[in-house]
């Protein structure tokens, strides 16, 4: 079954340079409480690529704990460079009860089309939970290309759906001509309506840390064809996702979310670093735009 909805692209907490188990619990509470589908622990924006194995692992046990019981779902972040570290990681994650897992195209060594074929085949053959691709080329220097990713589908029915984080509409509009029953999923905050409304099944929301709520709208009353109403959301949390990217991610969303109170310490892995003062002062004047809810609301 496909996961589909409002996602979050949860951050990962940091604490005297290990994860803070108790803020990384409340935070997935909190997204609970605001009406999310899934959670999304050990993407990118959780900073998946700094944490040890040992670390990751445990991110994914926690979100899958905090979330049972409940109707939320947990799609766990399972890619890597090295595709026997992502076949480990999926497989871990499908025995620690993950409904699904995310896995973003290998980064650094740019594979060929065929490398990337070859890669997530050993992924999607390991496990039988759905495979989301994530295809995030101005991250990774790779670009998953819609032949490709339609070749996948094909060849493995649970690989149901991508994260398509190009910034392209046009990419897909190709992608759902290629692969018609392939679930497209925004990774690109800025333009979330215009993806659902072209008939995406959902996002995997980097805004949606702060205000998971108003994601949750966006994708909710897309669905409800309240299609008005979700694109004036999306255009209300225009300067918010700008200004959410103004550094790598996920510097600025980690700041504003300990600017806001939800986070009680800023602490990165290198090499990512404290956002700039002009980065400071951008995201102050924005936060004062919306109305966030602190951790316990």
């Amino acid at each position: 079954m496909s996961l589909t909805g409002a996602m979050t692209a949860l951050v990962t907490p940091i604490k005297n340079n290990r994860i803070d188990e108790e803020t990384y619990v409340a935070l997935i509470r909190r997204q609970i409480r605001h009406g999310i589908d899934v959670v999304v622990p050990v993407g990118t924006t959780g900073e998946s690529a700094t944490l040890t194995h040992e670390e990751h692992r445990r991110c994914i046990e926690i979100a899958v704990e905090t979330c049972r019981g409940t109707t939320v779902k947990v799609m766990a972040g399972a890619g890597s460079n090295a595709t026997h570290e992502s076949v480990d990681l999926a497989r871990f994650a499908q025995k620690a009860g993950a409904d699904g897992i995310l896995c973003v195209t290998p980064y650094y060594n740019k594979p060929t089309q065929e490398g990337l074929f070859a890669h997530y085949s050993e992924i999607a053959k390991a496990v039988d939970i759905p495979v989301t691709l994530y295809n995030v080329p101005g991250r990774t220097g790779v670009d998953l290309q819609p032949q490709t990713v339609a070749r996948l589908h094909e060849a493995f029915p649970h690989i149901t759906s991508i994260k398509e984080a190009s910034g392209s509409l046009e990419r897909c509009v190709e992608l759902a001509h290629r692969a018609p029953k392939l679930g497209i999923i925004s990774g690109d905050d800025a333009i979330n309506y215009p993806i659902l409304a072209n008939g995406g099944v959902g996002v995997i929301s980097v805004t949606s840390n702060l205000l998971p709520g108003h994601i949750a709208q966006i994708v909710h009353k897309t669905a409800a064809g309240e299609y008005e109403e979700a694109r004036a959301i999306n255009t209300a949390l225009f300067p918010l996702n700008k200004a959410l990217f103004v550094e790598s991610n996920p510097i600025p969303i980690k700041a504003a979310l300990y600017m806001v109170g939800v986070i009680p310490t800023l602490e990165y892995r290198l090499p990512l670093v404290r956002p700039t003062e002009a980065t400071i002062a951008l995201l102050k004047e924005v936060l004062k735009l919306y109305d966030i809810p602190g951790a316990e609301a």
